[in-house]
């Protein structure tokens, strides 16, 4: 086989045709008759900006994507392909006017055959020998389909995964599986156990040619040293065929500090052409032991872990191979062992780098929120599970088949009848377990299905939606003793980047603990009425975000019987069903933003999961501490160190020895006084003879402040030429105000272009102050702009209460004021802004 990735020479129009026609006509015509295309490159969707527009809902719809290619197949009577690795939601294929296939589910890889049809489109005169090839994406909402819209995520339209040119023989190989069955593994190991390795083969035959054909099987260890081989001749087959049985003896096992790959090359022969396909593996066992821990390889493993959406500023669900890896290797890094990939399958990619990085896996099909409809509902879950369990067979990081999420989510039929989402899920389940008896089936928060599964997440969000964070042990352990295997997913905290407060609110003081039952409910996610909550009544800071993890993982260490947990999500991420988020339609508990910028929320899981030495101040990103001449503060260091030292201003303020179990901070905390103006901060510490180090500056502020009357603007050019425009609250003496949290909108007067909808704290038009100050970048290159515009929504109840405030309603009044530009250019003065 031979595959090239078409990334390159696609056009794109987002709207509905009235055919496949329209796409071609004008090369015929040259007239009025074109429409507006515009060239791209693949992966792309056409709602990577628009689901962060605070002004508006995301495009559901359709788009169209069209090029030329030059199809030339190198095999006698071979066969064209176009490998689609995931485009949504539903897609037709066109070669000219023929439509040559179709595909429904926007997650799972699919195949569409052009031989015959790009041979008829050669001929076409005017396209001299080029093959023209249109693709219509889908994302419109339909209720008979999943996901249900009703989720909390978008569901994006486009080729917004990689697209492939393939080449194969006329009779070549469809799909290889690896099974692997270890045999007397001890508590040590491999050591003196071995594994029998399966290979199973299917062939596409589409021509249905009849003779002989020849397999060749080579198992190669990770150096490339062969380890086992077969080989053997038979009849053309339909259907999963058992090609080899080969025996490893003394396998290296793959685990997560060690993930240990393992080679499996398919040759096939057939007439005078050949193929050959490669398949990676792992050796590895793994048990959730009933009412007990998690086990690999026969040891016990905490799973430690996060979750994932396909969702990057800017580019939305289309994210490049190297945005992917960056992301995957942060997640790593930050010390993680597991990931559940919410809520859809994901990308070869993201798999692949599982294998490689050590990392365990959930995936999970989209039947998602919503309730169940009827057949053909039915079969696309069947569908998308049948592809997702071939398509993801051979990775050794899988460990989970998700079944669905959130299912006692009744909305988008007007009946729900748990008998009958039973049912299903039972089958499901069966399926589950006939394409694949090796890994178990799991789906999270949906209790009267909790029996049928073989690992079930019930929804623990103990100081968040419900209750308070020191309620989150009792929840666990409640919920451990009501299921067989018990792993809890989903749990954390939404929170603003680069907001950070000095005292912080917990909700201890009057929010009743809930001891065992802390279970989201039907309108908690709302930020307006119900009982009182931290997500509705809280600051959303950073800084309450910081030491509710802290609590959750000093408190995972101590619970012997867990299994695991995963923080929701690693990311921030866009949603269609939060416009009244800090930044609207954005699902903000991210450890990371949406272009993958750490917030100190990161390096507090570092400072417990990862092992290469690490220190982290809290409050890189708050230039601004304040509070009373004599008032005592609090620095806290997070670190996995043995001990921490730490100065200011040069001074040792003494060593700490961190200890897990002493909150905050693991013991890594000083307090003293501070005067006003600029300090700087540093601290330094050892683990394992390395030395690593941290430091920081900022200015603590003494002068009292009242309400915010007005904005300060300040203009800062970029060594990328763009221009950094911050707004900061202040009084009406012009003191500034570090608690401001209410909303402020950028706009431009003249040319120039905001750099916004990109759902980062500095790269939204519309957002909540973060520790009384808010930014954007402004590109100035095309046109210099006339003016920026700050407009300050003035909210009532003060900043707890503007959190709610809403995108689009609830706002008291609005102040418009337009910073003017100097003519030579952005000025860096200080400009104090008069509201109207």
């Amino acid at each position: 086989m031979t595959q090239q990735r078409l990334n390159t020479g696609w056009e794109h129009y987002r709207g509905s045709l009235g055919g496949v026609w329209e796409v071609w006509r004008a090369d015929k015509l040259q007239n009025h008759y074109n429409v507006p295309w515009e060239p791209v490159t693949l992966p792309h969707t056409y709602n990577g900006l628009d689901v962060m527009d605070p002004d508006g809902k995301y495009y559901q719809g359709q788009g169209w994507y069209r090029t030329r290619l030059d199809v030339n197949n190198p095999y006698p009577q071979g066969r064209t392909l176009l490998h689609f690795e995931g485009a949504g939601q539903r897609t037709d294929v066109y070669v000219y006017t023929e439509k040559v296939g179709s595909h429904l589910g926007g997650y799972d890889e699919f195949t569409v055959d052009i031989t015959e049809a790009a041979e008829r489109a050669k001929q076409i005169e005017r396209y001299a020998g080029q093959v023209p090839v249109a693709a219509c994406c889908d994302n419109s909402r339909e209720l008979e389909t999943i996901p249900s819209d009703a989720s909390d995520f978008n569901l994006y339209g486009g080729i917004y995964r990689y697209l492939n040119l393939r080449y194969v023989p006329q009779v070549s190989l469809a799909q290889v599986h690896v099974e692997t069955d270890v045999q007397g593994l001890s508590e040590a190991g491999a050591e003196g156990g071995r594994c029998l390795v399966k290979v199973k083969a299917n062939l596409y035959n589409p021509d249905a040619v009849q003779g002989q054909v020849k397999l060749s099987i080579v198992l190669k260890d990770r150096d490339g040293r062969r380890v086992a081989t077969a080989e053997t001749a038979t009849e053309a087959w339909d259907g999963p065929r058992e090609i080899a049985a080969l025996m490893l003896e003394k396998p290296e096992l793959w685990s997560t500090d060690n993930p240990y790959l393992y080679t499996c090359s398919v040759t096939l022969q057939a007439g005078e052409s050949s193929m050959e396909t490669v398949e990676r593996f792992g050796v590895r066992t793994f048990e959730f032991v009933k009412q007990g821990p998690f086990k690999l390889n026969g040891e016990r493993l905490l799973l430690r872990g996060t979750h994932r959406h396909e969702d990057h500023a800017e580019v939305g669900a289309a994210m490049t191979e190297e945005q992917i890896r960056e992301e995957m290797v942060l997640i790593k890094e930050m010390g993680a062992n597991f990931i559940r990939l919410g809520h859809y399958q994901q990308s070869r990619i993201v798999l692949e780098l599982c294998d490689e990085l050590g990392i365990l896996v959930w995936e999970e099909i989209p039947w998602c929120r919503g309730g169940l409809g009827g057949v053909d509902y039915r079969q696309q879950c069947i569908d998308m599970l049948t592809a997702m369990i071939h398509q993801h067979y051979n990775h050794p990081s899988v460990i989970l088949w998700g079944l669905g999420n959130e299912n006692d989510w009744e909305c988008d039929f007007d009946y729900f009848d748990q008998e009958e989402i039973r049912a299903f899920m039972k089958q499901l389940h069966d399926l589950s377990h006939q394409l694949d008896p090796s890994r178990l089936t799991a789906i999270r928060r949906c209790e009267f299905c909790k029996d049928i599964i073989d690992v079930y997440s019930p929804s623990i969000w103990a100081g968040w939606y419900r209750g308070i964070y020191t309620d989150y042990e009792s929840s666990s352990r409640a919920a451990f003793e009501n299921v067989h295997s018990f792993f809890h997913m989903e749990w954390g905290a939404d929170n603003l980047a680069t907001r950070h407060v000095e005292k912080t609110f917990t909700g201890f003081e009057f929010i009743q603990s809930s001891g065992a039952d802390t279970d989201e409910r039907d309108g908690d996610y709302l930020l307006t009425g119900g009982e009182a909550r931290v997500s509705r009544d809280g600051d959303w800071s950073e800084t309450y975000f910081c030491e509710m993890i802290d609590w959750y993982l000093k408190s995972q260490e101590q619970m012997g019987w867990l299994t695991g947990a995963a923080q929701w999500a690693f990311k921030d991420f866009a949603t269609p069903v939060r416009p009244d988020s800090p930044i609207p339609y954005l699902n903000m508990k991210g450890i990371v933003e949406r272009d993958l910028t750490p917030k100190d929320a990161f390096y507090v899981f570092q400072s417990y999961w990862a092992t290469k030495p690490m220190v982290r101040i809290y409050g890189h990103s708050m230039p601004v501490r304040w509070g009373g001449a004599d008032e005592v503060k609090q620095f806290k260091v997070y670190s996995n160190a043995e001990r921490v030292e730490l100065f200011l201003d040069g001074q040792s303020l003494g060593v700490r020895k961190r200890d897990s179990q002493n909150f905050p901070a693991a013991g890594l905390r000083w307090e003293t006084t501070l005067t006003a103006g600029e300090h700087q901060v540093r601290a330094v510490a050892v683990k394992d003879g390395v030395t690593v180090t941290d430091e920081l500056s900022f200015v603590y502020q003494t002068q009292a402040w009242g309400e915010p009357v007005a904005l300060q603007v300040t203009t800062e050019p970029q060594p990328d030429g763009r221009v950094y425009v911050e707004a900061r609250a202040v009084d009406a003496q012009g003191v500034f105000c570090p608690d401001a949290a209410r909303f402020v909108r950028f706009g431009l007067a003249g040319d120039g272009r905001l750099l916004d909808n990109l759902g980062t704290i500095r790269g939204s038009r519309l957002v909540q102050l973060a520790a009384g100050r808010a930014g954007i970048y402004v590109d100035p290159r095309g046109g210099l702009p006339a003016g920026i515009t700050v407009t300050d929504f003035v909210t009532a109840g003060g900043p707890a209460a503007s959190l709610g405030s809403g995108a689009a309603g609830g706002l008291a009044g609005a102040r418009t004021s337009i910073v003017s530009i100097a003519c030579e250019g952005m000025g860096t003065a200080f400009v104090t802004v008069t509201s109207n």
